[in-house]
């Protein structure tokens, strides 16, 4: 059976993937971790992120839970099919972000127990944040 999120790996996410940001440099970061329902288990928002980061992080995490996938491919998806992603979006209330930085949380069976979303530099930036924040919890980091 598989375990959830723990808030202690929640954490290890957020602390991990805030790390990489200051070692690469980067401009404040807003990193959400859902749990495998999507339901948020936590957030961290660094100083002087603009005010709707937590809504962008949590709707980059929100896309890859949604649909199974990381956010990269949902991005792909909507440059080739925008109205499906566009309806798709209409679905979920408009809360979903297709842009890079949600990254799917899979276990060693490969079933998905979370998903993480980061914000506040480019895509590709976030997404290699939220990748170290997974990696380092011990699980497998799925972007898409």
């Amino acid at each position: 059976m598989t375990s959830p999120i723990t808030l202690a790996e929640a954490s290890t996410i957020i602390e991990t993937a805030l790390a990489k940001a200051a070692e690469m440099k980067l401009k404040p970061l807003t990193v959400a971790v859902l749990d495998a329902g999507g339901h948020l288990k936590a957030l961290a928002r660094q100083d002087d992120t603009s005010t709707l980061r937590p809504e962008v992080a949590q709707g980059k995490a929100r896309g890859a839970i949604s649909l199974g996938i990381g956010s990269r491919a949902i991005f792909r998806r909507a440059q080739e099919q925008p109205f499906f992603i566009q309806a798709i979006n209409g679905l979920a209330g408009g809360s979903l972000v297709p842009a890079p930085g949600g990254v799917l949380v899979r276990d060693a069976e490969g079933t998905i127990v979370g998903a993480v979303g980061v914000t506040g530099d480019t895509s590709d930036n976030d997404e290699a944040c939220a990748i170290a924040g997974v990696e380092a919890a011990g699980y497998a980091a799925d972007p898409g």
